[in-house]
């Protein structure tokens, strides 16, 4: 077995590893010998993505996919599998299958806010309210909030935090906030600075992780915490990794609507914490991760 080859099983367990830590019992092994596949679902469109790896992933070429969705018109299939073709040229001798999933997810949602956009466009204006009003997330959230009782950001101290747009879901919001740090101390002011919200302060949980390259050992420092939501904090550390990001501490809180989600609450936040991190522009580029 040469070098490459050696290289590309390693770096294809603990990728495994990283996507089996996300996405639990919804990342499975379907027929061995490297076929696996996830399903995803958002309001009334669906799709299955098979993936196969292969000895030449992720260093000299990609995994094999299929997409399985009966309910994809021919066009949106030929548009989702342009995309997730894209990506892999974007990130070529990178592991990429957290980014199909995540953006086969994203795009699910968008064909469904397109839809649902179109629906709502010939309801009558009170049937339109009514639906906006029927979730409660939106009132769990600004709850605790009064712009006056708010403690200005710009008069703390520390690094300055991004905060990412709000996900309502079945009466629980969730919301992603990052910042730039380069040592424990920062992280520990930005947690501070946070809990100076109000309405951050008020919510049900606040999990967090933290991912520092430190330069001089050429490691990382890196922990995360819960905050009583289990295995949520180690799930973000692992968004992290698999990300590839460095040098951030991202926090997302949850006010909880009295409606349990399940294993769904793991997706939502990791998607606000995915959006918040991309809002910031805390990605690492191609040639930052060649660096390190």
């Amino acid at each position: 077995m040469d070098t490459n080859q050696n290289d590309n099983i390693v770096r294809q367990a603990e990728e495994q590893e990283a996507l089996k830590s996300i996405y639990g019992e919804d990342w499975k092994e379907d027929f061995g010998d490297g076929c696996w596949s996830i399903a995803l679902s958002e309001g009334t469109l669906s799709l299955e993505l098979f993936i196969t790896l292969t000895d030449v992933y992720p260093n000299q070429g990609p995994p094999l996919f299929q997409i399985l969705a009966p309910s994809l018109t021919r066009p949106e299939m030929v548009e989702i599998t342009n995309i997730l073709q894209d990506i892999y040229l974007d990130n070529i001798g990178e592991t990429v299958i957290f980014q199909w999933v995540e953006k086969a997810r994203e795009w699910l949602q968008d064909r469904v806010a397109v839809k649902d956009a179109v629906t709502a466009a010939s309801a009558s204006f009170e049937e339109v309210e009514e639906l906006e009003n029927f979730d409660g997330g939106h009132e769990i959230w600004t709850k605790y909030y009064e712009k006056e009782d708010q403690v200005s950001e710009e008069t703390l101290p520390g690094p300055k935090i991004i905060h990412g747009d709000p996900i309502s879901f079945k009466k629980s919001t969730f919301q992603g906030h990052v910042a730039n740090v380069t040592s424990v101390d920062q992280v520990k002011q930005v947690l501070s600075n946070l809990m100076e919200n109000k309405k951050i302060a008020h919510a049900t949980h606040n999990m967090y992780a933290y991912r520092i390259y430190r330069e001089d050992a050429k490691s990382f420092s890196q922990d995360c915490d819960d905050d009583g939501e289990t295995q949520a904090g180690s799930r973000l550390l692992h968004l992290l990794q698999i990300m590839d990001t460095r040098n951030i501490v991202v926090v997302v809180s949850r006010w909880y609507g009295g409606v349990h989600l399940g294993p769904d609450r793991f997706r939502l936040i990791n998607n606000a914490a995915r959006q918040v991190i991309e809002k910031a522009n805390l990605l690492p580029s191609q040639e930052q991760k060649k660096r390190h």
